[in-house]
């Protein structure tokens, strides 16, 4: 298994692993909509995507940061928005290689951190960012608004 920042040589992979990460979160799946969403991120390099790739090329797992800046630090910061690991390849620290590669791509790009959200019932999601060194902000509470209904 290799973990490679994601090109248009892994789109395919890419957009599978990320159609069944959006129907894990109950989006009904569409296959050409997320195909045509990870190669808009790629070509117009809004993001950064790694992905974990078997030696067969089959799409394992995948993460993808997005930027952001901090005003107060006066520096870049990274949001992880998406990580997922197909159902297959879990309990095999493929989602903690991710994070790991993550954490390198924030050094390499010479920003301050990053940062995520995830649901306060995902138990097994927190678990895994307490293992890999992330700290729960206690501090700061997160508001949300939407211009429709996503």
């Amino acid at each position: 298994m290799k973990i490679i920042k994601a090109s248009n040589n892994e789109i395919e992979q890419t957009a599978k692993l990320f159609n069944d990460y959006r129907v894990f979160y109950d989006q009904e799946s569409d296959l050409d909509g997320a195909v045509k969403f990870i190669s808009e991120r790629i070509r117009n390099n809004e993001s950064a995507i790694y992905v974990a790739i078997d030696d067969d090329n089959n799409g394992l797992g995948f993460v993808q940061l997005y930027p952001i800046f901090t005003s107060v630090g006066m520096r870049k910061m990274w949001i992880l928005n998406d990580l997922y690991v197909d159902i297959t390849a879990r309990k095999k620290g493929i989602a903690s290689k991710l994070i790991n590669r993550s954490k390198d791509h924030i050094k390499e790009t010479g920003a301050a951190g990053m940062i995520l959200e995830t649901q306060n019932d995902n138990h097994a999601a927190m678990n895994l960012y307490k293992k890999t060194g992330w700290i729960k902000d206690d501090f700061h509470s997160f508001f949300l608004w939407r211009s429709d209904s996503i």
